[in-house]
């Protein structure tokens, strides 16, 4: 007698669970039910329908050759699907499930010899006066109904300005899509003081705000919306803490809970940090005969010894894979995640793996952080990009706790990050494995010294104490704060490259380019904090090595230079 598995969910781990677990067994009973009208699709890629570049719906639903994911394409397929179709409730004990057909309302109950809950997440709504008002959308990852709504908002060229609420990676991929296809005024309010709050550091959030803002995108962190008003029962205008705002469309990317009501009521074990349905790693749940995947479950992180919650589709797809083949009788493991990530904005693309500085430090690791402003290619070829790393390290092991990038090139970034991504999720790196990791070279691929190379060769000379630095913000900080400190600020670029700051500020900004720099030592002072600042930070620091030579160790020297100071978007 085959046995029966049923699939709760059925966007990607659902899916993907469904097809490895036919291909290994031919006569298994599958029943697959999602509630929504649309499965199996791709809603990573919905910012990018909304935008044009995916120029159709149904390319999210098609696989890799064409074909469109409908119930039936899994029909044929020996995979009973019902969509429109909710579980109302697990009966454990029975091995039974409750089904809903939405349409009719019609209950009836299945039994299972095996389930899986793939049932992904939920949008995280605050609760807003008048959010009840026509056209306030909520992006969902498991319905596609709220990005044809606002593409069709788009179309129809009323649409004047639009507000997204949130400025996680939903809320800056939809503000590209509304001002770079459309040309649609958009602004982003984001609760927190900083855009991507624990992905990326305040350093690297103001170059993708400077990136978002040179493109028609207006950002205002640290607010809260308090309330909406509408004409016409439409949205009309927006109020928060600080100011009013006129607004048509408003959407919100508040981020996301892991759908975990089945489970909960089910009495499945839960995650206390994160609300997910907790798994083993053969992704079974408390009960062994329930397995889960995708969205809803949390799994070990690497780097914390902790268990982490991400929406990731990739990590979806390969624990349904994991989950097929289990139920065939495999005994495959999942490994766990550190949240390797990527998003592309305007020009700049940023990925990241691991810990930020801010969250390392309040898990309790003694970290610092190092980056760098380089060129991704050999300085002597034509063609490059500069390649913007930032490195988080473990003070008391010299440990890699996490890494993050932008760049205007996209794989340029991905690459580096996906290569510390593979190192962090299967051991614990140190600088040292990094500065000596094998990294291809040829002038028009990489730098003879990889930029991954060159970034922990920077965090080993701070934690020798060959370097002391800051970030370029707080660079910019004791600069503009400069009447009230006694910083001597010094440019160790070539004259050529310093004449418009040091004719813009004579008695300020001290040009002593680092070829001359013994020339000038007797100008130096011998007390008084010395900001040394170049283009990247390597002129800078070959300075410092040169003057703490002398006896002169009172500097200080600005990662990532000038270039990390205007792809912020500052001026000094």
């Amino acid at each position: 007698m085959s046995k029966r598995v049923i699939i709760i969910g059925a966007i990607a781990a659902g899916p993907k669970a469904a097809s490895r677990l036919r291909r290994l067994e031919p006569t298994t009973e599958i029943l697959m039910v999602d509630k929504n009208e649309y499965i199996s699709f791709g809603a990573c890629g919905i910012p990018y329908y909304i935008s044009g570049e995916i120029n159709s719906i149904d390319s999210l639903r098609s696989t890799a050759y064409g074909v469109l994911r409908t119930p039936e394409y899994f029909q044929q397929k020996g995979i009973t699907t019902y969509n429109r179709t909710q579980a109302i409730s697990i009966d454990r004990k029975q091995q039974i499930v409750l089904l809903k057909h939405l349409l009719t309302n019609k209950e009836y109950t299945v039994s299972y010899d095996k389930l899986v809950l793939t049932t992904g997440s939920k949008p995280k709504l605050p609760t807003i006066k008048g959010q009840h008002l026509k056209h306030i959308v909520t992006i969902s990852n498991t319905s596609l109904d709220s990005a044809q709504h606002i593409q069709t908002l788009c179309a129809s060229k009323k649409i004047k300005h639009a507000v997204i609420i949130g400025g996680g990676f939903i809320g800056l991929e939809m503000a590209v899509s509304l001002a770079g296809k459309w040309k649609i005024k958009t602004s982003i309010i984001e609760v927190k003081p900083q855009v991507m709050p624990g992905y990326v550091s305040p350093d690297f959030a103001d170059m993708l705000c400077h990136d978002l803002t040179k493109n028609n995108v207006e950002i205002f962190t640290s607010e809260q919306v308090l309330q909406f008003k509408g004409k016409n029962d439409s949205v009309n205008y927006l109020i928060t803490d600080k100011r009013k705002i006129e607004t048509d469309l408003v959407i919100f990317a508040t981020g996301f809970l892991p759908e975990t009501t089945l489970a909960q009521e089910a009495g499945l074990a839960l995650d206390p940090k994160t609300g997910a349905i907790l798994v083993n790693p053969y992704m079974q749940t408390s009960d062994p005969n329930i397995y889960a995947g995708g969205d809803c479950v949390a799994v070990p992180n690497p780097i914390t010894g902790e268990h982490s919650w991400f929406t990731l589709g990739s990590l979806a797809n390969r624990q349904g894979r994991i989950i097929g083949t289990n139920l065939a009788g495999g005994s495959d493991t999942f490994p766990g995640a550190v949240g390797n990530w990527c998003i592309k904005l305007f020009t700049l693309s940023a990925c990241g793996a691991g810990l930020t500085l801010e969250k390392a430090k309040s898990l309790g690791f003694d970290a610092i952080s190092a980056s760098i402003e380089q060129a991704d290619r050999s300085q002597s070829y034509p063609e490059h990009s500069i390649i913007s790393l930032e490195l988080i390290v473990d003070c008391s092991n010299r440990r890699v706790l996490g890494i993050q990038g932008i760049c205007s090139a996209s794989d340029v970034v991905k690459a580096r990050i996906d290569a510390i991504t593979m190192l962090l999720q299967y051991g614990h790196p140190t600088i040292d494995d990094i500065s000596n990791a094998e990294m291809s070279y040829a002038p028009p691929f990489s730098s003879a010294m990889d930029p991954i190379n060159v970034v922990a060769n920077v965090a080993d000379n701070i934690l020798s104490g060959q370097l002391e630095s800051v970030t370029s913000k707080t660079f910019t900080t004791m600069w503009n704060d400069r009447k009230n400190n006694t910083i001597f600020f010094v440019d160790t670029r070539p004259t050529t490259a310093s004449k418009e700051l040091k004719e813009k500020y004579p008695n300020e900004w001290h040009t002593i380019p680092f070829e001359e720099i013994s020339s000038y030592l007797s100008e130096l002072p011998k007390t008084q904090p010395i900001a040394l600042i170049c283009n990247t930070g390597l002129r800078a620091y070959e300075t410092m090595s040169y003057l703490r030579g002398k006896g002169i160790t009172n500097t200080i020297d600005v990662l990532g230079g000038m270039y990390a100071i205007k792809k912020r978007g500052e001026e000094l």
